[in-house]
């Protein structure tokens, strides 16, 4: 009797388009985690799929309209599309689901973080090919990062109710995650090789405040459910690894007052992403802006003093509804006197749903926009001079890109540039013949020069 060979099963392939921020990407590395476990293929392209999903942004308008194009695009390049992330929650003009109204054709539309309900329509329109092993997932997950870089969301939602802000009605309110699942996250990151972790939330001085900052435990300690513990805790975990910790979104609350002595003594990196959107005190008022807004300019000098390598990255609003030229003047001063490091900046969009919208004294699109361009040759003006004040020195470069080890050089980052949004560390070919780089490794550099956003150094 001949033998009879069974034929080869083929596997379910999953095409995958992630977009928006950075929380938005975590919750596709959870998605893809699970796909992963159940056995799925997946992909970054259309072709050859047998479904796609697209995680999608909501905020702004530009988000919007490129989440629709790339359904639009999905369906165009495979027709079966599954659409979740922010936009999934919008509703259109009818009051129906945003999604479905322009592309009534998708398979399923869920909101953000919602991995169980993707995983449901995917096992709906793609049976899995067998049961979860998870130990064919590595500890630390399915990673959109590079190997050496991944993002912790400690929470989810937004208790604030920000007036050009939409967000809490597609994320819903404050959810903090246990602090004993963050730091076993973070610790199984570290383990797999993570050089630098990125600590994210909607608001990451918030955590804890949902459950009354409830004592957790880890490692057989207590640790608080909360922003201070959770950063110390990281920090220590870092240090036998010689890894990064970067905080971002941190609402200047005076509870970030008790960070900066942990970033002055090495714990974690002297960085702050902070969010303060505007200056002047009317503006704040009118966008609802939580903590001390007003204070803002006393408390940075503070942070300088108490931690004078301190870099301090914001996002601004210009031409708010009701700004007048006296208060963008303020926030131009603002800038100039706080030194902030590293600004970026968006003409007001007026979202659908935004409760911004209805204040009086909108300003024209043509207004808003020179504002922005303004706002934006101020604090290109004084990012460049601080970067020229760091020509001379050493500095420790993460890697993130060496082409023949190195050799002809590549490309980093200091502690003062975080990934995808910051500026880049050039480096030129070593002077040693015997240097080499690696990606995801430290390097010292000698910053030799300055280029736009970005520094010029020398390994050494």
């Amino acid at each position: 009797m001949s033998d009879v060979i069974a034929p080869e099963t083929r596997i379910p392939k999953v095409g995958f388009v992630s977009l928006g921020c950075p929380k938005a990407l975590t919750d596709s590395e959870l998605i893809l985690t699970q796909l992963s476990a159940e056995g799925y293929q997946t992909s970054k392209t259309f072709e050859g799929a047998d479904l796609v999903i697209v995680n999608t942004c909501g905020f702004i308008d530009d988000a919007v309209r490129e989440s629709l194009d790339t359904i639009g695009e999905a369906l165009a390049g495979n027709g079966r599309v599954i659409v979740t992330g922010c936009l999934g929650a919008r509703a259109g003009d009818d009051g129906s689901n945003l999604v479905r109204q322009m592309h009534p054709s998708v398979l399923a539309v869920t909101g953000p973080h919602a991995t169980q309900e993707v995983m449901d329509a995917v096992h709906a329109n793609l049976p899995k090919p067998h049961d979860p092993f998870v130990d064919l997932v590595p500890p630390a997950g399915i990673k959109l990062t590079p190997r050496h870089y991944a993002y912790l969301k400690i929470s989810e939602g937004c208790n604030h109710r920000c007036t050009f802000c939409i967000i809490p009605s597609m994320r819903g309110d404050l959810v903090s995650r246990p602090v004993g699942d963050v730091l076993k996250e973070a610790k199984a990151l570290f383990e797999s090789g993570v050089k630098e972790l990125l600590v994210i939330s909607q608001d990451t001085s918030a955590y804890g405040v949902d459950v009354k900052y409830r004592t957790g435990f880890w490692d057989g300690k207590p640790v608080k459910t909360r922003m201070l513990e959770l950063v110390q805790t990281l920090g220590e975990m870092a240090e036998p690894y010689g890894a990064w910790v970067r905080l971002h979104y941190v609402y200047p609350y005076p509870s970030v007052d008790e960070v900066i002595p942990l970033m002055a003594t090495g714990k974690v990196l002297p960085y702050l992403d902070v969010p303060f959107q505007h200056s002047h005190p009317d503006v704040l008022r009118r966008m609802k802006r939580p903590a001390s807004g007003e204070k803002n300019l006393e408390r940075i000098q503070r942070w300088r003093e108490a931690c004078p390598e301190i870099v301090i990255r914001s996002t601004f609003i210009a031409g708010f509804p009701g700004e007048t030229e006296a208060e963008f003047q303020h926030l131009l001063d603002f800038m100039r006197e706080a030194q902030i490091d590293r600004a970026g900046c968006f003409a007001y969009s007026p979202v659908d749903g935004a409760v911004a919208n209805e204040i009086p004294g909108m300003l024209a699109l043509e207004e808003r926009e020179e504002r922005r361009a303004r706002f934006m040759a101020v604090a290109e003006e004084v990012s460049a001079a601080k970067l020229r004040q760091r020509v001379g020195a050493t500095m420790q470069v993460l890697v993130d890109s060496a082409p023949a080890m190195g050799r002809k050089g590549g490309a980093g980052r200091s502690y003062a540039d975080a990934p995808e949004i910051d500026g880049t560390v050039h480096l030129l070919p070593p002077e040693k013949i015997s240097k080499t780089l690696k990606v995801g490794e430290f390097t010292r550099a000698r910053i030799v020069g300055t280029q736009g956003h970005d520094l010029v150094a020398v390994p050494v």
